[in-house]
């Protein structure tokens, strides 16, 4: 069992990633009765009521976490509110968390941060962070422009030298991935979109529908739905998301945008009423193509490791079918 796993008392180095208006407390307590680490995904907007409310559902399923956005933090009222149920973890991401690492430490729990740069993860460890996220731009949602492996392959080391563990986010949807990321050093999978298409998520019907449908070549790295929601994202970190007629229609053409955003808003107003995806958003990261159905999320976590414990042991076969100087005979 990897440190990260043995601190937080996890059966399985599994995080179910704290995806906006996606994970819920039904989704977090089914991921962490099965033996993985369930987290909420706060908007900036949450009200007290909702996260009581969540969080109760949540810690039904055992110990949980919470995903917070830096930049929507303001003077930290929403944090303290999340504190008060308290989460074994609490993820702060996008931007600069030291401002409050240390009222999460006074709380008793352990603070994670998605990095997407090198330099981020600098950052988050000057801060004091217990968990650094190395998040790849193969990430659904919000996330950075360099990919998994060679982000993970940097911030590997820092984690080490700091003896802070390092968890690999971003296209990570089956055992072999979660295998391979262990093989690397990681602490544990950091898993979104192969959450989100599960039964306890709160994704719409129609955002699931149009997951399954997905082909990993049908995602974008856009901006689009941030303007058109006036969500104050910073620059850095457009959001991974499915194509759609509307990201057809504006990405690349954010200024054109800007001039017939009322109408445009409007339209966006009437398809989420609507469940219409195909001018809605449905945040979902490249994995999407890997993804062909809709089980419960406890059989989802079972499947990721009985797929990567097999994968684990064919590395293990080939480490010890080594010949003379350590190199795999052939």
């Amino acid at each position: 069992m990897t440190p990260f796993c043995t601190r937080l008392d996890l059966a399985h180095p599994i995080v179910q990633a704290p995806m906006a208006g996606v994970a819920h407390g039904d989704l977090a307590a089914a991921v962490s009765a099965a033996g993985g680490l369930g987290m909420l995904g706060v908007r900036g907007d949450a009200s007290t009521d909702w996260v009581a409310e969540q969080a109760a559902i949540a810690a039904r399923g055992g110990r949980f976490g919470v995903g917070l956005l830096l930049w929507s933090l303001g003077d930290g009222a929403l944090l303290g509110h999340v504190l008060e149920h308290g989460p074994a973890l609490v993820s702060l991401s996008f931007g600069d968390p030291a401002p409050y690492v240390s009222r999460v430490h006074d709380a008793g729990a352990l603070v994670a941060s998605q990095v997407q740069t090198v330099a981020a993860a600098r950052q988050a460890l000057d801060a004091g962070v217990d968990v650094l996220v190395a998040q790849g731009t193969e990430a659904g949602g919000h996330t950075g422009s360099i990919a998994t492996l060679p982000l993970l392959q940097q911030v590997l080391p820092l984690g080490a030298q700091a003896g802070v563990p390092v968890l690999a986010a971003g296209g990570i949807a089956t055992g072999r991935a979660v295998a391979g990321v262990l093989t690397m050093g990681a602490d544990a999978a950091w898993i979104g979109t192969r959450f989100a298409a599960t039964r306890e998520a709160a994704f719409s019907a129609g955002a699931k529908d149009r997951i399954l449908a997905a082909e990993s070549t049908d995602t974008v790295l856009t901006h689009v739905f941030d303007l058109v929601q006036e969500a104050d994202w910073p620059a850095q970190f457009p959001g991974r998301a499915l194509r759609n007629r509307l990201t057809d229609r504006w990405h690349g053409r954010e200024e054109a945008l800007a001039d017939d955003l009322p109408d445009v808003q409007e339209q966006f107003r009437d398809a989420v009423a609507r469940d219409d995806r195909d001018v809605a958003h449905v945040y979902a990261g490249q994995a999407s193509g890997l993804v062909q159905d809709l089980p419960a999320a406890a059989e989802v976590l079972t499947a990721l490791m009985d797929e990567a414990a097999t994968s684990l042991q064919r590395v293990a076969a080939l480490l010890g079918d080594t010949g003379a100087g350590g190199h795999l005979s052939r």
